[in-house]
């Protein structure tokens, strides 16, 4: 085991750093030395931004969203498509979409996917609330974008059939060749889904 270059509350820190998603130690280190270096004009306005944040952050009771405010700043955003319930399985992906700017609909976090192996079942999962939702007179589709994983799509198929009794059109993400992609360099799963869901041209 290698020996302690600093004091028990830089290692805590960089302990805790390597936590962090996309952080090794090595990099964790790196990160701890840079915020120690930069005392003054980083490390202490991020102990003050995560001081505001534990106090304030919420879920948002409607759709499932982490912010400062209930209803989120998305589902207060009077601009939104109401008719387009979009059902993702993290916060993270309903974040990435909002980068994305494809589309203006509604939001329903399910925190999480249908895992059996991992004992997720329905009853984990926010599906109630999404039933409930979809029989909104306002709501007329629901898009299932979530990861084409067997998991993902074990949860869409779940959510499907649920839905069936609901009078909206359930749609799902296409699959496929990515913008850019190289057909030689992609595997032969994402290859079949491409031919699958081709478009007129």
């Amino acid at each position: 085991m290698p020996r302690a270059v600093a004091g028990p509350e830089i290692e805590r820190l960089i302990q805790l750093l390597a936590r962090l998603p996309g952080l090794g130690p090595r990099s964790a280190r790196r990160a701890a030395l840079h915020l120690v270096r930069r005392r003054a004009d980083l490390m202490e306005p991020l102990t003050g931004a995560l001081g505001d944040a534990l106090e304030k952050i919420v879920v948002c009771g409607a759709c499932g969203n982490i912010d400062t405010r209930d209803p989120c700043t998305v589902c207060a955003d009077n601009t939104r498509d109401g008719s387009m319930l979009i059902v993702v399985e993290n916060v993270a992906d309903l974040w990435a979409l909002e980068r994305a700017g494809a589309a203006s609909g509604r939001y329903h976090v399910l925190g999480g996917t249908l895992s059996p192996l991992d004992g997720v079942g329905p009853d984990d999962l926010n599906i109630e609330t999404l039933v409930q939702r979809a029989h909104e007179p306002a709501v007329t589709e629901v898009v299932l974008a979530l990861n084409a994983t067997v998991d993902g799509q074990t949860t869409a198929h779940y959510i499907t059939d649920l839905l069936r009794e609901a009078k909206v059109k359930i749609t799902r993400l296409a699959h496929g060749v990515p913008i850019g992609g190289e057909l030689d360099y992609l595997d032969e799963g994402t290859l079949s889904a491409a031919l699958r869901s081709r478009t007129p041209f």
